[in-house]
């Protein structure tokens, strides 16, 4: 087998788990809330992410680390996992599953808007319009069914997801800045963020651990959702010989991941789930062609 090819099953197989993580999520918060959550999930990636790097031999690096790398850790903890998956979780807590995944997609047009005065980039009429087409994708996936849907659609869960785009554009555009390898900076990030996490969970929630369905989940979200899955898909990176092409498989993820919920968590999948969610994924694409034209000018 060549390398490409298996890249793609890398790729794939990252694709096929992120398409289920929205529904663990969901049975996870039956039993414990949005804080206990990111900190058992920020436990489990941290135990697996130490075992990864012990196979892979990159251990000792975590030793080597300067003061200022040190330092820089601890602010990207504070923002991930701590910052950005409670606002994902308590957005996940108040939205159906259905919604709260598809809103949080928007994020590669956030951060080319947020790239413009961070970055000193510039926003052509191309990127404003996929801004515009995906913002209709989070009307009508809102909308959860039909105007008359609005009623019960919960504003601020919308708010909170999409706020979570907006933080997770952030986290990319202060790590491009970090030139560490990927695999060490995640496992630091996620050991201080759960470090960070301990007193919130004290003052807020409980370490209470509820045995069943709920604690495997909540498992499974910490393996699939940042641990195994993120190390498969940064193999398919270095293995294959088109990023792009490897990276447009992620836009199978979140229509699969409509067939877990509906299966699992038997939610009732709107039409204009769909057709938001076509929306979101077009203004995505749309962004990225631009990205792909100015390139090829320069």
């Amino acid at each position: 087998m060549n390398t490409n090819n298996k890249a793609y099953i890398y790729a794939a197989l990252a694709v096929l788990f992120w398409s289920t993580v929205a529904t663990s999520f969901k049975v996870a918060l039956r039993e414990y809330d949005f804080i206990q959550l990111i900190f058992y999930v920020s436990a489990v990636t941290v135990v697996l992410l130490f075992f990864v790097l012990l196979i892979q031999k990159k251990l000792h690096l975590v030793f080597k680390q300067t003061s200022k790398q040190w330092t820089y850790s601890l602010l990207m903890g504070a923002f991930n996992p701590l910052l950005y998956y409670l606002v994902l979780f308590k957005a996940y807590s108040l939205l159906p599953a259905q919604v709260a995944q598809p809103l949080n997609m928007i994020w590669p047009i956030t951060l080319a808007l947020l790239s413009v005065p961070f970055l000193g980039q510039k926003i052509s009429w191309i990127s404003f319009g996929a801004l515009l087409i995906s913002f209709a994708g989070v009307f009508f996936i809102s909308s959860q069914g039909g105007i008359e849907g609005f009623e019960k659609t919960n504003f601020s869960g919308v708010a909170l997801a999409v706020g979570s785009s907006i933080l997770w554009s952030l986290y990319w555009i202060f790590n491009v800045r970090d030139i560490r390898e990927e695999i060490i900076k995640l496992f630091l990030n996620f050991l201080i963020g759960f470090l960070f996490l301990v007193p919130v969970v004290y003052f807020y929630s409980d370490f209470k651990i509820h045995p069943g369905v709920s604690l495997i989940a909540v498992i499974y979200s910490g393996v699939f959702e940042v641990g195994i899955t993120y190390v498969l898909w940064l193999k398919a990176m270095n293995l294959t010989s088109s990023n792009a092409k490897i990276g447009n498989l992620v836009f199978f993820a979140p229509f699969l991941s409509l067939i877990f919920i509906h299966l699992i968590l038997k939610e009732t999948i709107y039409i204009t789930t769909f057709i938001g969610l076509i929306f979101i994924v077009s203004g995505v694409l749309v962004q990225q062609l631009d990205k792909r034209l100015k390139v090829k000018s320069e």
